[in-house]
């Protein structure tokens, strides 16, 4: 069994990688950007499918206000992009906004970044993974009710590709990025071309009208205002994955500084350019479509209502534009943006799983988070971390049956709130800075720099605002309760790690010595094991040696009294009864009676032990060592010795495992 599971694992990950080689994984700009901005580019897929879906909410007398609201979408961009770049310059460590919140504006609110970006990193996977099948979907229509099953295979398939290490992932991701960035390129010139020539292109939806909403007939001004906003608020999912560089300067090559600068510009600017050549050939082809999740959700044609959007899979507003540019759903144009698209969309959730196992180390390494998210796996990669971000966002994407019009609803609260604190602790660093900088051509700099930082935490608190007001009752409640359980628990935590330390803090008193030690060893039967663990207390040279066993039944100790007396052992036998057949209490009761008498002594335990090698075998012993050393371990002043001895099975084992795993660990039994 163990066999076969250390093959399995080294299929699935690899072979270990050594931690001086650690260097060996660092990017290069061409393995950053799409590990690092596949999100960010991914989103142009859905970003403005999420802003047509608000306004058709009121029929298609809305459309219209695309442009203005795609357009301050690409201002929103810019600003967040500027200010990130003066992030990455002044904290190359990797922290991101966590670092930045905590050092310039406290502890709570660096834990607030973190509580944000981890529902975020959680809602990104969930988000894109279901958003890549839907485009599947789209170009296969059969699989629509596998949904669920391909999303989660998806997830699994991501966190397996993770656990070989950083640089394996970029390299298996780079050419979908590439490929779907290409491709949409190519999409947007074709399709202006073909308008430049007055070739048209037409979506297959344009000839749908779209029944209107209730209460959207005639709207007043501030109503006007507020679903301009809730569009605005759909469409800034485009900005999701920006941070992820900020989070990942460590694993540029040097200069880091410098090359995260530069995938971030060239990051923002395919971003822009992707997704506003989408938006207006979306608006040229005259592409419609509608929230399947409304309860008015259809279409009309000539009149007459279509069948009920809810059972009738729409296409997605990039394969309309695909087919209307190539020539048809059958073209080998749309096939090919509509195999990218989905790929890029599940690919995207690689940024989740680079930056929520990095964002987790740190806040493990901080004290906010479990020790155990800090360690590195086989291929140096953070292996607890990967696997948490799978099981929560598989977990959720089966709840909402991978529903992006759900999911999203969920989304970017968390991004923007550290957009907002992160930006907000730049402004307070630069002021930090000015104070103390003489040198006029420096301050002139830090003073720009602070002005963009500025703007961009005033501009992303607004969003932050609009997107909680605007998505508040569609679902965002359940991310604003989940942030502050996340900060609560991670103040615990930290709270215990710090009791922890100031308890286990030396003194200035040097070593204090035991007044004597007092060795027990426990007695089951006269066997190897036990003459093995007396010879080695023996050898410890105690205060007081003593073999102990508990009475059970009469006439199994009054054997085990004979053999112990024909084998002359120079340690005399005691026996403590227990009526009630229980092993640990007098056991325990026998060792207290011992530190009452002798509080300045320590007691040492002996447990003699023998170590099976085969799963099946440990089914065949008793649990009486390890409950026995459980309960031990919270006896003061008690010290606990295991003394093996291994079985031949044990042995086999052990010559059977690899050398660069060292030997199987065995279960020990009594």
């Amino acid at each position: 069994m163990a066999l076969v599971t250390r093959i399995l694992k080294r299929v699935v990950i690899g072979s270990p990688v050594r931690s001086e080689q650690a260097g060996h994984s660092l990017l290069p700009k061409r393995l950053a950007l799409p590990i690092f901005a596949s999100d960010a580019l991914s989103s142009v897929a859905y970003a403005t499918q999420e802003i047509l879906l608000v306004l058709t909410v009121g029929g298609t007398a809305y459309l219209y206000l695309t442009p203005w609201v795609a357009g301050a979408v690409v201002i929103l961009m810019a600003a967040v992009v500027a200010s990130y770049r003066q992030l990455v310059r002044a904290y190359p460590t990797g922290g991101g906004d966590y670092e930045v919140a905590t050092k310039n504006i406290g502890q709570p609110a660096g834990v607030i970044v973190a509580s944000a970006l981890l529902v975020d990193y959680v809602m990104t996977v969930a988000v894109s993974v279901s958003s890549g099948v839907d485009n599947i979907i789209s170009a296969a229509p059969s699989l629509h009710h596998q949904r669920v099953l391909m999303a989660v295979g998806f997830v699994l398939l991501l966190a397996a590709v993770n656990l070989r290490g950083i640089k394996e992932a970029g390299t298996a991701f780079a050419a979908p990025t590439y490929l779907f960035a290409t491709g949409v390129g190519v999409m947007i010139i074709t399709g202006l071309v073909r308008v430049a020539f007055g070739h048209t292109p037409r979506s297959e939806s344009a000839s749908f009208g779209i029944v209107q909403h209730s209460g959207y007939g005639s709207l007043s001004f501030l109503a006007l205002m507020f679903f301009t906003l809730r569009a605005f608020s759909s469409g800034c999912t485009a900005l999701t994955g920006v941070e992820a560089i900020a989070n990942g300067v460590p694993a540029f090559r040097q200069p880091k500084v410098r090359n995260a600068q530069i995938t971030l510009v060239a990051m923002g600017t395919i971003a822009v350019t992707m997704f506003v050549g989408l938006t207006a050939l979306a608006l040229i082809a005259k592409v419609h479509i509608t929230d399947p999740t409304a309860d008015s959700c259809a279409f009309l044609q000539h009149g007459v209502r279509l069948p009920d959007c809810q059972h009738r899979p729409q296409r997605t507003v990039i394969a309309q534009v695909a087919s209307a540019v190539f020539g048809g759903p059958h073209s080998i144009g749309f096939f090919f943006i509509q195999a990218t698209t989905a790929l890029i969309l599940v690919l995207a959730a690689n940024t989740a799983f680079n930056g929520f196992p990095l964002l987790g180390s740190i806040l493990a390494r901080d004290n906010n988070l479990p020790k155990q998210l800090n360690n590195r796996g086989d291929r140096l990669a953070y292996s607890n971390g990967i696997i948490f971000l799978a099981v929560v966002a598989a977990a959720l994407i089966a709840i909402y049956k991978a529903d992006v019009t759900r999911l999203i609803q969920l989304y970017i609260i968390g991004v923007f709130t550290s957009f907002t604190l992160g930006q907000s602790g730049m402004v307070r660093h630069w002021n930090r800075q000015l104070r103390t900088e003489t040198d006029t051509a420096e301050r002139r700099r830090i003073q720009r720099s602070r002005a963009i930082n500025a703007f961009g935490a005033s501009l992303a608190g607004l969003v932050l605002v609009i997107v909680i007001i605007t998505k508040f009752s569609k679902g965002a409640y359940l991310v604003l309760i989940a942030m502050p359980i996340l900060y609560a628990v991670m103040r615990g935590i930290h709270k215990h790690y710090s009791r922890v330390a100031d308890e286990l803090a030396t003194e200035d008193t040097g070593l204090v010595y035991p007044a004597r030690n007092n060795v027990i060893v426990l007695v089951s039967k006269v066997h190897k094991p036990t003459l093995r663990a007396l010879a080695f207390a023996k050898a410890t040279r105690p205060d007081t040696l003593t073999a102990l066993t508990v009475n059970l039944d009469d006439e199994d100790t009054r054997r085990l009294q004979e053999e112990w007396e024909a084998h002359d052992l120079p340690v005399p036998l005691t026996v403590v009864e227990s009526p009630y057949r229980e092993v640990t209490r007098p056991i325990l009761d026998y060792i207290r009676r011992i530190r009452a008498d002798r509080p300045r002594d320590i007691v040492s335990v002996f447990i003699p032990e023998y170590v099976v090698g085969r799963w099946w075998e440990q089914l065949l012993h008793n649990q009486y060592a390890l409950r026995l050393k459980g309960r031990l371990l919270f006896e003061r002043g008690v010290m606990v010795t295991s003394v093996p001895y291994q079985l031949v099975s044990s042995d086999e084992i052990a010559r059977s495992a690899p050398a660069p795993d060292g030997p199987a660990a065995p279960s020990a039994r009594v």
